[in-house]
Parts: structure tokens; sequence; C-alpha cells
């Protein structure tokens, strides 16, 4: 019998896991290790995915795939990686454009930036591609499936 916790515990080691490798598979890509990847949002692979792939799935096995219960983590699950991939990643562009008009802006000399607001750091990477998200849901999924055998 799973023990009753199998689900949060399959969340959190999934998006543990997940984060865990993000530094390792930029490495792989940049040949530089970046500790800062450990706790940043955005990259590969999607630790939100993971999450609620992990949660998904270990409900199903715990609860049945045709509960009442899985369809609402199915949802959510849905509605989390769509954000990821869509809304999130689409931000993440629109603040690079931004930053590079401010930066376009400063080294223009009859313009005067004088606003704070133009100083304010803002971060680059939100969202997934698609890519991104997949390889978070294979965790998930797998995550899941390995801890439902203890």
């Amino acid at each position: 019998m799973l023990h009753a916790m199998y689900p949060l515990w399959s969340f959190i080691i999934s998006v543990v896991l997940a984060q865990f490798v993000k530094p390792f598979l930029a490495m792989i890509r940049t040949k530089r290790f970046e500790p800062r990847l450990f706790f940043a949002s955005g990259g590969m692979p999607s630790s939100h995915t993971a999450g609620v792939a992990s949660l998904c799935m270990s409900v199903g096995i715990q609860e049945s795939f045709n509960s009442p219960l899985f369809a609402v983590t199915l949802a959510l699950g849905l509605i989390v990686s769509y954000d990821a991939a869509n809304v999130r990643y689409y931000s993440g562009k629109n603040i690079q454009v931004t930053k590079q008009i401010i930066k376009d802006l400063k080294q223009d000399p009859e313009i005067d930036l004088i606003d704070p607001i133009y100083e304010e750091p803002l971060k680059d990477v939100l969202g997934h591609k698609y890519n991104e998200v997949f390889a978070g849901g294979i965790i998930g999924i797998l995550c899941a499936l390995v801890l439902s055998l203890f």
C-alpha cells in the first residue's frame, strides 16, 4: 500500500530533481557551471511541469485514473504546463524587448530617463520552451512511477 502522502512527496522530489539537473544540463550546453540555476525559474527542464506531472501521475496511481481527484490534478497540470510554455514564456520575451528598448533609449542623449523604474532589474527568463515543458513532464511521470515502487 502506498503512503498517504505519496503524491506530495512525489511532487516535492520531482521539483527538487528537475531544479537539481538544470545547472548540469546548462553546463553541457554552455561549458560553464552556474550554481544560480539551482534556484532559477525557466530553463531545461521545467520544474513546474515536473511537479504537476508527478502529482497527477501519483494521484492516478493511488486513487485511480477514473477518480475525480485525478481529473482535478490533470486539469491543474495542463493549466500549469500551458502557462509555463505560453504565458510565462512570452512574458519573458516581452521583458527582453523592454530591456533592449530601455538600453537603446539610454544611448540617446536627448532622452533623459530619470524615473527609477528604468533602473529596476528585470529577470529575462520566466517561462519555458515546449521541449523544456515536455522534459519536465517526463521527469515528473518517471519520478511518480519510481516512487510508487516503494
